[in-house]
C-alpha cells in the first residue's frame, strides 16, 4: 500500500522561476531549446541513482519540482521510492519517463533536491544508530544558510533525530523548534547561570522542558547543582558545551591521563556524580560540541551517562551526489557506456 508523500505545496516552490530554467545548468535549457527548435520530442526513460549505501531524502521534493514545473505532469510516467528508505549503492531511486522536453529544464533542480536531503538524512541516521536508543538533537542550523531549514529538518525528522532547534525546521512535519536556556542569556545576566535559568523558567511554557547550559562559568559540576538547587522540579536536564579548547575547573587536579579540553568522559561523569550526591538524580545530562558519530560512539562504549546528544556541522558532511541518465529513447536501450538500464521493483508509480 502507497506510504504518504508531503503535498507539492508544502515547499513553496518558485515555480515560475523553476519552470523558466532560472536555477539550471545551462546546458540542459540549451539542449531543450534545440529539441524544441528541431520539432523534436524524443520519448525517454529517464533513472536517476547515487553511488552509496545511504538514507534517501529530498524525493518528496524532487516530485514536487516534477509535478509543478514540467510542462505537463500528466503526460509523463514517475516512480519512486519514499523519503527514509535505504538505499543501495547504484539502486535507482526515480524514474522519469515520458517527452524530454517536459522535464529536461528540472535536473538540476531535483538532483540537488535529493543529494541535499540524503546526506542530511544519511548522517543523521548513522549518529541516531550509534546513541540509540538515546535521542538525537538536531542542531546545525547556525553552520548553513537559512533557507535550507525546513528541508534539513524534515531530513531529520525522516532519520530519527527526536527534536530540532528552529521552528522552520519542523514545518514540513508540524512540530516545534525546541532549545537551552543559551550562553547569550547568561552573558545577560551578568554571567549569572542561576538567574538566567530562574527568568527562563519562569517565562517558560509549562509544556516546555527546561535545560540549562551550565558551562558558562567553567565549573560545570558546581553550577548544575546550583541550578538545580534553584529550580527544583521545574529543571529537565543540564547541558554541557565545553569549547574543546578549555579545561573544566573540575578536572584541573584530574589531569594527566586523558584529554581534558571539551565535553570529555571523566567531565561528564563529574557532573553526574555531583547532581546525584545532591540529591538530583532525575535531572538529565545533555552533552554538545563537536560530537559527530566516532565521538559518540566512543561515549557509548564507555557508558558515558549523558542522557542525549546535541550534534550539529558534522550533519552536513560527505557527499551524496545524484546522478540522472537517459536509460531508454522510444522503448530501446541508448544508456552510455558504463551505464544501464537498473529496474528497481521496489519503485512505486506517484500519481
Amino acid at each position: 500500500m502507497p506510504r504518504d508523500r508531503l503535498a507539492p505545496e508544502t515547499f513553496e516552490l518558485p515555480v515560475e522561476k523553476i519552470r523558466s530554467g532560472h536555477y539550471t545548468d545551462a546546458y540542459f535549457n540549451f539542449a531543450r531549446a534545440a529539441l524544441l527548435a528541431d520539432g523534436k520530442h524524443p520519448h525517454v526513460l529517464m533513472q536517476v541513482f547515487q553511488k552509496k549505501h545511504a538514507v534517501l531524502g529530498g524525493i518528496d521534493e524532487a516530485l514536487a519540482v516534477l509535478k509543478l514545473c514540467s510542462h505537463d505532469w500528466e503526460a509523463l510516467e514517475v516512480r519512486a521510492l519514499y523519503d527514509g528508505d535505504t538505499v543501495e549503492p547504484w539502486e535507482t531511486v526515480l524514474t522519469v519517463e515520458g517527452d524530454y522536453t517536459l522535464f529536461a529544464h528540472l535536473e538540476t533542480i531535483y538532483l540537488g533536491c535529493l543529494a541535499r536531503r540524503t546526506r542530511i538524512a544519511t548522517d543523521v541516521k548513522r549518529v541516531v544508530d550509534a546513541a540509540a536508543p538515546k535521542p538525537i538533537l538536531f542542531f546545525p542550523a547556525r553552520h548553513d544558510h537559512w533557507l535550507v531549514q525546513a528541508g534539513d529538518g524534515y531530513a531529520a525528522h525522516i532519520a530519527g533525530a527526536i527534536g530540532v532547534s528552529t521552528d522552520a525546521q519542523s514545518s514540513w512535519w508540524g512540530g516545534d523548534g525546541i532549545g537551552t536556556v543559551p550562553h547569550a542569556l547568561i552573558a545577560a545576566y551578568g554571567g549569572h547561570t542561576v538567574t538566567a535559568a530562574q527568568k527562563f523558567a519562569a517565562w517558560a511554557p509549562a509544556d516546555m522542558s527546561v535545560v540549562v547550559l551550565v558551562d558558562f562559568e567553567n565549573d560545570s559540576p558546581r553550577t548544575a547543582v546550583e541550578v538545580a538547587r534553584a529550580l527544583g522540579p521545574a529543571l529537565w536536564g543540564v547541558r554541557l558545551d565545553t569549547s574543546e579548547r578549555v579545561v573544566d575547573r573540575s578536572l584541573w587536579d584530574e589531569m594527566g591521563d586523558f584529554d581534558p579540553r571539551g565535553v570529555n568522559e571523566r567531565l561528564v561523569r563529574n557532573v553526574r556524580d555531583a547532581l546525584d550526591a545532591a540529591g538530583f538524580a532525575g535531572v538529565r545530562i545533555v552533552v554538545s560540541g563537536g560530537f559527530d558519530v566516532e565521538k559518540i560512539a566512543r561515549f557509548e562504549s564507555a557508558g558515558v551517562p549523558a542522557d542525549s546528544y546535541g550534534v550539529g556541522s558534522s550533519l552536513l558532511r560527505g557527499a551524496y551526489d545524484f546522478t540522472a541518465d537517459v536509460v531508454r529513447v522510444e522503448g530501446a536501450p541508448t544508456a552510455k557506456v558504463g551505464r544501464r538500464e537498473r529496474p528497481n521493483p521496489r519503485l512505486e508509480l506517484v500519481s
